[in-house]
């Protein structure tokens, strides 16, 4: 039986776990938080992360990373952006010699606008491939086996196929795709267009408005994945389109969510403060801002949630600010 690691027991590594188990994996969740995997290890649930989803008995759980990594063949991390370097640091002495890491991250590193991926080459090395995991799956429906389609992006081919081997399902279908870049700045920055989205719904703007910011949002993510050196038809794909519809409608978006608690005049700092899990959009917002400034590409969306998150404006002031630009070509 192949041997599957999954590092993170938030909602989303919870599901792979439970579905690389049904897969034909022998699966080690590990959690950072040891009563938390202590109460998954009495319960098997994750009530926290993951309620009504029953955890098989065979999947094992611990909050000791050692005893979780060795051995595994395959390294699943799904941990929030801003852990992922110090847990994957944490696990490099006991990967298995050629074992792939999977990201099931999507954000930047604020310090270094890095992609996850990057992160993970930095901190595992170059001997181990990293394959990322990025489009429309809200943990809870891959949990419930419900139809889902995802891309698996890895520069190296064969690491690629083989995370579309061990990971597919009757319910669970993976796409290849060699453009890393494209695939992780779509999956990164559509957390941040969905907060717009939110803020679209709370404020009442209507569906017109709605499907003008996805719209002009996938334009700004086109642009910066094309400076980035990334593919433009990546975008119309699942990581960029796909992702993007899903996090900007879907009642499961916890980043659509943060644009609708914005919108009733909540602060980040309260809205932040009564979430049990990660909005990856409000980290990723001024990570997103440096990144259009490092490739000189325009992001007025993006720029204008930083600024309601910042603090530097409210919300109705960043949708006129939007409205308000100087009118160009579509395509300019």
């Amino acid at each position: 039986m192949r041997t599957a690691a999954v590092l993170g027991a938030g909602s989303w590594g919870t599901a792979l776990a439970v579905h690389l188990h049904r897969t034909g994996h022998d699966v080690r969740l590990w959690g950072r938080d040891a009563d938390l995997a202590q109460s998954m290890v009495v319960t098997r649930m994750n009530h926290a992360y993951l309620a009504g989803i029953e955890l098989p008995p065979a999947v094992h759980v611990t909050s000791a990373i050692d005893e979780a990594v060795r051995g595994a063949t395959v390294v699943v991390v799904a941990v929030p952006s801003h852990g992922l370097r110090g847990v994957v640091h944490t696990a490099r002495p006991y990967l298995h010699t050629g074992a792939t890491v999977v990201s099931g991250t999507k954000g930047l590193e604020g310090a270094t606008l890095f992609r996850m991926s990057q992160v993970i080459e930095e901190e595992a090395g170059a001997q181990h491939p990293v394959v990322v995991l990025s489009g429309p799956s809200f943990a809870a429906e891959v949990a419930r086996m419900l139809p889902t389609a995802i891309l698996a992006a890895s520069t190296d081919e064969h690491a690629a196929e083989r995370i579309q081997e061990e990971f597919r399902a009757p319910y669970f279908r993976l796409y290849a795709s060699p453009d890393v870049v494209g695939v992780e700045i779509a999956g990164a920055m559509k957390n941040v267009i969905a907060i717009a989205a939110g803020v679209v719904e709370g404020l009442g703007l209507g569906q017109n408005a709605l499907a003008a910011l996805i719209t002009r949002g996938l334009a700004e993510i086109g642009r910066l994945v094309e400076a980035a050196g990334g593919r433009r038809d990546t975008v119309a794909g699942l990581s960029g389109l796909g992702d993007l519809v899903l996090t900007c409608t879907g009642s499961l978006s916890r980043n659509r969510n943060v644009g609708i608690e914005l919108a009733s005049g909540r602060s980040v700092a309260e809205i932040v403060a009564g979430m049990k899990m990660v909005a990856e959009g409000i980290r990723t917002t001024s990570a997103a801002v440096a990144l259009g400034e490092r490739y000189a590409v325009e992001l007025p969306i993006v720029a204008q949630m930083a600024a309601v998150i910042e603090g530097r404006s409210d919300v109705r002031s960043a949708v006129e600010s939007l409205m308000l630009r100087p009118q160009r070509s579509e395509t300019a």
